[in-house]
């Protein structure tokens, strides 16, 4: 072999060897992990679009600081939180959030523009449950999402999980079911059911029910309808 083949053949062996180790990465990153965070902001009465407009600027801190995370957000439209705003960021693992973007400068930034118009009013992690789900740890970013809280009585919390896996195959559409990890009362499950309209949504309403082994362990539930916000979300997938 000349020199100029080995020399060739080197070249050739370190871009195969870089190309496989940034598909090993990318691979990493397309892996989602089970957890979200779901937090919600209420806006104080008549600073609706100052808030609106803070929240937005505070978007463009996390597009200026490269953050790598998506962030949906959601004004709630039906339910007894109108008008309050949610926002989630989605499949994570416990170690992602010791590495969200520049924690301090996002207090700061949230103190300036947020903070000011709406009080933080809530914020929780969630571990995402495929054995009682059918999608993704992430929901599709539709116009109109079902957002259901449940609370299940001390101690039914793993009867609960089983009832609801048991009724999974029957699923018919995206649903997500989500359990407390931390940031709420205990045990609490949250389930996301995205729309595409508001007309899709109230004709599912034969599907919302929990099976009946399910509803003897509930304690409380409520049933919200959610507004995908667009210019309030940061890096949203592309809808399906």
């Amino acid at each position: 072999m000349t020199g100029m083949s080995r020399r060739w053949t080197r070249v050739v062996a370190a871009v195969s060897c870089a190309a496989t180790l940034v598909q090993a990465r990318v691979g990493a990153q397309a892996d989602p992990g089970p957890y979200a965070r779901i937090a919600v902001l209420r806006p104080h009465d008549g600073h609706t679009v100052d808030f609106e407009a803070g929240y937005i600027r505070h978007l463009d801190f996390h597009r200026e600081a490269r953050d790598s995370w998506t962030w949906y957000g959601w004004t709630v439209w039906a339910g007894e939180r109108q008008r309050w705003f949610v926002y989630a960021t989605f499949g994570h693992t416990a170690a992602d959030f010791e590495r969200a973007v520049s924690p301090a400068e996002d207090e700061r930034d949230n103190v300036s523009n947020v903070t000011p118009h709406a009080e933080f009013a809530g914020n929780a992690v969630y571990e995402f449950l495929p054995a009682l789900s059918r999608g993704a740890p992430a929901p599709s970013p539709t116009p109109r999402l079902e957002l259901t809280t449940v609370d299940i009585r001390p101690g039914a919390a793993v009867e609960f999980e089983r009832a609801i896996a048991a009724a999974q195959p029957t699923l018919a559409s995206e649903t997500l079911w989500y359990r407390l990890v931390a940031g709420g009362t205990s045990p609490r499950f949250v389930r996301l059911r995205p729309f595409s309209s508001l007309a899709a949504l109230i004709e599912s309403q034969p599907q919302q029910a929990f099976p009946a082994t399910a509803h003897e362990l509930v304690a409380r539930s409520t049933v919200e309808i959610l507004n995908l916000r667009p210019t309030m979300s940061y890096r949203l997938p592309t809808p399906p």
